[in-house]
């Protein structure tokens, strides 16, 4: 049983405002080791529950964040930027039985603790086929392309809440309670590690690969904080304006469709402008 860790750090144990998650800043050397912890409880349970191999992608920002130096000596970590399929990178090889996403949080537009979908700010929303959608989400149809289930998600509160509506058997843990954007109840990580270690051993019943999904299309639309970034964002071939500061395409897959996706936010990164946006 092989087990994919996709390991985002907005929703990691202890985790509420933006210096926690910007490399280079004290806060974020501080929570790295929070975010350690989070994954590799993680890890530890998929081994407790009879796992044979953990790969976990990091999947946030510069994509090295984690201490490899602190995670179980079984588990393998593939670290660094620019991959095919960004968070979930490493799913698409047809020997992965489950996917965990750890340390996930809601998107654009919704509450939960720094809530966002790929960009931090200039993103206001995306939807895909009608339906906001989070990280979570875009990754879970990715996912299923290939068979492979969800079968753990942690953050927020909120973000459990998200996720019982793409991946509802999966098992949830809530590492704090929302109270802002910028707040949250924390639990310890002692505490976080002993509860994710826990629900990781129970959801490795649930790591049982299915008929992939091949049922299309999908359309995201993507809307912005200015209309210059819809603008840059439809230099993209296929991506077209379908309303003030909004953009859309449809792909016939979801691979297709997060590789817009990726393509869409690097181009609209570039056109950010530091003081306005």
């Amino acid at each position: 049983m092989k087990i994919l860790v996709s390991a985002d750090m907005e929703g990691a144990t202890g985790v509420t405002w933006p210096a926690d998650v910007l490399p280079g800043t004290p806060q974020w050397e501080r929570c790295r080791a929070l975010f350690t912890s989070d994954v590799n409880a993680a890890a530890l349970g998929f081994y407790d529950g009879g796992a044979d191999e953990v790969l976990v992608n990091e999947a946030h920002w510069t994509m090295r964040n984690l201490l490899l130096e602190r995670m179980d000596e079984r588990v393998q970590m593939l670290t660094g930027r620019h991959k095919s399929l960004s968070m979930v990178e490493g799913i698409q090889h047809d020997d992965v039985d489950g996917v965990a996403f750890v340390g996930y949080h809601t998107g654009a537009g919704a509450e939960g603790v720094l809530a966002h979908t790929y960009l931090a700010n200039s993103i206001t929303g995306v939807w895909l086929n009608g339906v906001r959608a989070s990280e979570g989400l875009l990754n879970a149809h990715v996912a299923a392309e290939y068979g492979v289930p969800v079968i753990l998600v942690t953050g927020d509160d909120l973000t459990c809440e998200d996720a019982a509506g793409y991946a509802p058997s999966a098992r949830k843990v809530a590492v704090k309670d929302h109270v802002s954007r910028y707040a949250a109840v924390c639990r310890t990580p002692a505490r976080t590690a002993a509860d994710i270690r826990a629900a990781a051993a129970e959801a490795t019943s649930l790591a049982v690969r299915s008929t992939p999904v091949t049922a299309g299309s999908f359309t995201v639309e993507v809307e912005f904080d200015a209309a210059h970034l819809a603008a840059a964002a439809t230099v993209v071939p296929g991506v077209a304006p379908s309303g003030e500061r909004r953009v859309a395409y449809t792909s016939a897959t979801m691979y297709e469709g997060i590789r817009t996706f990726k393509a869409v936010t690097t181009i609209v990164s570039a056109a950010v402008e530091e003081q306005y946006g």
